[in-house]
């Protein structure tokens, strides 16, 4: 028997211009739209149990300006009506971290910075402990940057070894080949950059089936998984993916 451990379960919100979205792997050009009313999907996921939300600006992920008013509203709703959401997209320098934070965001996602400057990467994650999660978004076996638009010459592993020691919640890693598609995630690339860092993995891109779910809480470095499409496509329900979540086999 499959030996399972509670992980958590962060619903996605991908915010494209005031809208619910998902874009297969990053392309904003293959965006599909689930809905217009984000605080009305954040206050179904605190209905169904949800802890924590994953939300993401993809506005400020492609270079618009950012959604702030939007993310400030979402904020502002009482903590009993939400999840605790982290939001990343776009957080590339210490003043569009501290102004999610300083919004009402729980934790802060910073991506590109932590590739392009780790050494300032750290110490902000020191500043702001206990806060910020790093991501590591992937293709071809590489660290992608600037909205997954640009290399970085990192190798997951060896980005990853940067981050050990800090007072990070978790580390996120997307592969982008897998993300949006429902293919399955990639277990195994959380597993090896979760060990190098010695966070706990947050699975990300790929997710279509309970199964997935349980997979990925049957590898002891991962410690939760982000769920967008399939969730939104109705391959599962929220209760559902929160039980396979806890450990419990389906």
């Amino acid at each position: 028997m499959i030996d399972l451990h509670a992980i958590d379960l962060l619903p996605a919100i991908d915010l494209r211009r005031g809208q619910v979205v998902r874009l297969t792997q990053g392309d904003d050009d293959r965006a599909t739209v689930y809905g217009d009313d984000p605080a009305a999907v954040l206050r179904s996921f605190a209905a169904a149990g949800v802890a924590r939300a994953h939300l993401v600006d993809l506005d400020a992920a492609l270079g618009d300006p950012p959604q702030s008013g939007l993310l400030a509203a979402l904020a502002e709703i009482p903590e009993g009506e939400r999840p605790a959401i982290q939001v990343g997209g776009g957080l590339r320098d210490e003043a569009s971290i501290a102004a999610v934070l300083a919004a009402g965001a729980e934790r802060a996602v910073v991506g590109s910075l932590v590739a392009r400057e780790p050494d300032r990467f750290a110490e902000l994650a020191r500043q702001f402990a206990g806060r910020l999660v790093p991501a590591l978004d992937v293709r071809h076996g590489e660290v992608r940057t600037a909205g997954w638009t640009a290399g970085s010459g990192w190798e997951p592993e060896a980005l990853a070894a940067r981050l050990a020691g800090l007072p990070c919640p978790a580390v996120l890693v997307t592969d982008v080949e897998r993300d949006g598609t429902m293919e399955g995630p990639n277990v195994e690339l959380a597993r090896r950059v979760g060990a190098a860092s010695g966070l706990p993995a947050l699975v990300s891109g790929g997710v279509s089936a309970l199964a997935d779910l349980e997979a990925s809480a049957a590898v002891a470095e991962v410690g939760g998984v982000i769920v967008g499409r399939a969730l939104y496509e109705g391959r599962f329900t929220l209760e559902q993916a929160l039980a396979a979540c806890r450990g419990e086999a389906s």
